[in-house]
């Protein structure tokens, strides 16, 4: 995305690999007590190459620490993820563990210092377990409201 963060994560063969090292470091981190989960950010954790070795990690992670949250930013959007579902075992392992989905990509006329935890108002937070339940998108933060002065 224009004016992205990370514009170091976009190349798909560039990068580190995650290898045993990496996810022993993972899990040390996660041993603490103090910390409360963890979130998968861009690159794109959903980018199709991607979700095989995601799902895996998400898996793990969930079995390992049940108490913890998994939050997953794309550039995706729940709309195009969910039919997706049905075709990608990968993708389903994914978003059946994960808590918060941070949907669609940034922005740059969008953007607004103000929103919570994503940087232009198209993006979404989106509670994964609810709109599972649901079958309809539920959000977590609705930065709606937040921009508005309502209580969230």
């Amino acid at each position: 995305c224009k004016e992205c963060q990370n514009p170091i994560t976009w190349d798909p063969s560039g990068g580190l690999l995650f290898d045993d090292k990496a996810k022993e470091e993972l899990f040390s981190i996660l041993d603490k007590d103090y910390i409360s989960g963890v979130t998968f950010s861009g690159g794109d954790p959903l980018f199709p190459e991607s979700r095989e070795v995601i799902a895996s990690l998400v898996k793990e992670v969930k079995d390992k620490y049940p108490n913890k949250t998994i939050w997953c930013y794309t550039g995706f959007i729940w709309e195009e993820l969910i039919p997706q579902m049905d075709k990608d075992n990968n993708l389903k392992d994914i978003i059946n563990n994960i808590d918060v989905l941070l949907d669609g990509k940034f922005v740059l006329r969008l953007a607004l210092e103000k929103l919570q935890y994503v940087g232009s108002s198209n993006q979404n937070i989106i509670d994964v377990k609810k709109s599972l339940e649901k079958d309809k998108k539920i959000l977590y933060i609705d930065n709606n409201k937040w921009l508005e002065g309502e209580d969230i």
